[in-house]
Formats: structure tokens, C-alpha cells, sequence
């Protein structure tokens, strides 16, 4: 198999982990590199190209994709159940109210409908949309085994306590991230993801409050000052907290580097678990390292990645390949 690395460091990096995954796990075990060799020899291409082509249109989809992944991931495992549509299901709930890319991945199932029925699973969609939203940015190419089936439940009060908020503490996060099986060191350098994407308003306005004026006010002094008033100008109280959006990375945005980590040196994470991490000494090493080497995140980042989407897969006999993601056949 080719790696798409460009140091032997890396390949190897790659193969530790994955071959302790496969200790780990007798379900990894029935993934493969390139599951759809005989069955649908195109199949990650056409996810790659229309994930491409759909970015064209809208940029901030790449963002939305690997958002998704986490949502889909972090509640039953990587199953696809996160698209399901319905009254109680994951996606109704409104911790998933502002989750988008649906219709790029609705898309990439059409057209592999078309050319390989009833093959592709979902949850292998989504992974594959996630890890090349990412190359698309700029960010590292991770090798993914696929091979998942999708999942046949999908419901909503499952969301609430498997979802990091934006709120939470350093604990609170490693005990969710440690009940699915990944580290204190996955957990900051998945918090990396930040470093593209988007988020309204509502979802970091408890650093703010409304003085007597109207006016917002700081009040989270782990925030740099001047980013704390960029961030009022752009939320001020007369625009709607719930449809604003900002940039998760205030300085490079449209491209996936490890300037996320940079920024949290410099006191201006986005939401309070971003700001978490430096208040922590647990995880401020890492942040600093990962600050200081952008190899280093990427490597990291491959690793921890492809640990989350391996996470509570189905495979051989579970769950079903969905003839359409939005619903179970």
C-alpha cells in the first residue's frame, strides 16, 4: 500500500497506530484499505470530487463535513445515524440544529446509488467527506480503513450526553473523550479542528454580557481584549446571536494549520473550552508543542482521526448499507 507521507517518521507513526487499533478491536479487524476495490473501484474518488466541487459553491461546507463527523461519531459510534431525519432522532435534537453538509453527502450516495446500488454505506461516506474536507484545506491526507455499515437507531436523547458543549471544563471533556476510548492527547489535538469552520454567535456569548446600555461587555478574562471587542462588533445586540456567524480561527481560516494552537497562546480561542485547554497544565503542553510544529500536529492529527472513526463501528452483519442517508431502509 502507498502512503501519501513524505517521511518515513510519518509512515511509521502510521502503522504503530493503527496496528494497536487493530489489537484493540476484533470490529476494526474486518476494515480495509480500499473495502471497494472489486465492488465500487470509484467510490472514495467520487466522494473526493463532489466534496471538491461542492466547496467551489461554498466554502464553509468543508467545515460543516468534518463538524459532522464529530456529531456522528461521538453519539453510538461512526454509523451514519446523525442523518437520519425524523421527530427523535440525532439530528432533531437542537444540539445538531446548526450541523450542515447534509446535502453533500445526500449527494455523494445519488451518485454512488447510481453506479454501485446499495454498496456504500453512509457512515463510510461520511468519514471519507470528513478526512478529504481536510486535504482540501491543506491539511494531511489520512489513510482510512473502510468497510462500515450503517446504523438502524437514531435518537435524539442519546445527543446531550455524548457531545462536548461549548462550555465545558478540562474534566468534563476528558471524561467524554476517555469514555469512547481517546486520550487527553486526541482530545486536544481533535480540538484542533477548530482551526477552520464557523460558529454562531449564541454558542460563546456566556464570555459576554449585556451592560445597562445593551451594549455586550466582557466578562472572561482568559480572553484577549482586543479579540473580545472584534468579536462585539461582529455579535453586537442588534444582530441575531443565533444566525451570526464568526470564524472559529481569526487568522487563517480557509486553510487547516496548526494556527488554532497559535491563537490559544495568544488568549483568543473562540469558545471557552477552547480557552480550557490553556488553563489546564495537562493539556497546555500539548498545545504548545503542537503551536511550535505544525508536523507534529499533523501527525498527531492523522493518528487521532482516524481512532475517532473507528469508534463504535458496525461491520459484516450489523446495522445495513441505507439506500438513502436521511433514512433507514
Amino acid at each position: 500500500m502507498a502512503f501519501p507521507y513524505s517521511s518515513c517518521k510519518q509512515k511509521y507513526t502510521f502503522l504503530s497506530s493503527l496496528l494497536l487499533l487493530l489489537l484493540l478491536s476484533s470490529s476494526v479487524a474486518e476494515l480495509s484499505f480500499n473495502f471497494y476495490a472489486g465492488s465500487c473501484p470509484g467510490a472514495e474518488l467520487i466522494v473526493r470530487n463532489t466534496v471538491r466541487s461542492a466547496s467551489t459553491s461554498d466554502p464553509s461546507v468543508l467545515g460543516k463535513l468534518l463538524r459532522l463527523i464529530f456529531h456522528d461519531c461521538f453519539v453510538q459510534g461512526c454509523d451514519g445515524s446523525v442523518l437520519i431525519r425524523g421527530n427523535g432522532t440525532e439530528r432533531s435534537d437542537p444540539g445538531n440544529a446548526s450541523l450542515g453538509g447534509f446535502t453533500v453527502i445526500e449527494s455523494i450516495k445519488n451518485v454512488l446509488e447510481i453506479f454501485c446500488p446499495g454498496t456504500v454505506s453512509c457512515a463510510d461516506i461520511l468519514v471519507l467527506a470528513a478526512r478529504d474536507a481536510v486535504e482540501a484545506l491543506g491539511g494531511p491526507v489520512v489513510p482510512i480503513p473502510t468497510g462500515r455499515r450503517d446504523g438502524t437507531v437514531s435518537m435524539a436523547e442519546n445527543v446531550r450526553p455524548n457531545i462536548i458543549d461549548t462550555d465545558f471544563t478540562v474534566d468534563k471533556m476528558i471524561n467524554i473523550f476517555s469514555s469512547k476510548g481517546l486520550s487527553l492527547q486526541d482530545l486536544v489535538v481533535l480540538s484542533g479542528a477548530h482551526t477552520i469552520g464557523a460558529a454562531h454567535c449564541n454558542t460563546f456569548n456566556s464570555r459576554f454580557k449585556l451592560d445597562p446600555k445593551g451594549n455586550l461587555e466582557l466578562i472572561d478574562a482568559s480572553l484577549d481584549n482586543s479579540y473580545a471587542q472584534t468579536l462585539v462588533n461582529k455579535c453586537s445586540s442588534s444582530l441575531d446571536p443565533t444566525t451570526t456567524v464568526v470564524d472559529n480561527d481569526p487568522e487563517t481560516s480557509s486553510t487547516f494549520d496548526n494556527q488554532y494552537y497559535k491563537n490559544l497562546l495568544a488568549h483568543k480561542g473562540l469558545f471557552q473550552t477552547d480557552s480550557a485547554l490553556m488553563e489546564d497544565d495537562r493539556t497546555r503542553k500539548i498545545v504548545e508543542i503542537l503551536a511550535n510544529d505544525q508536523e507534529s500536529f499533523f501527525d498527531r492529527w492523522t493518528e487521532s482521526f482516524l481512532k475517532m472513526s473507528l469508534m463504535g463501528v458496525r461491520v459484516g452483519e450489523e446495522g445495513e448499507i441505507r439506500r438513502s442517508c436521511s433514512a433507514v431502509n
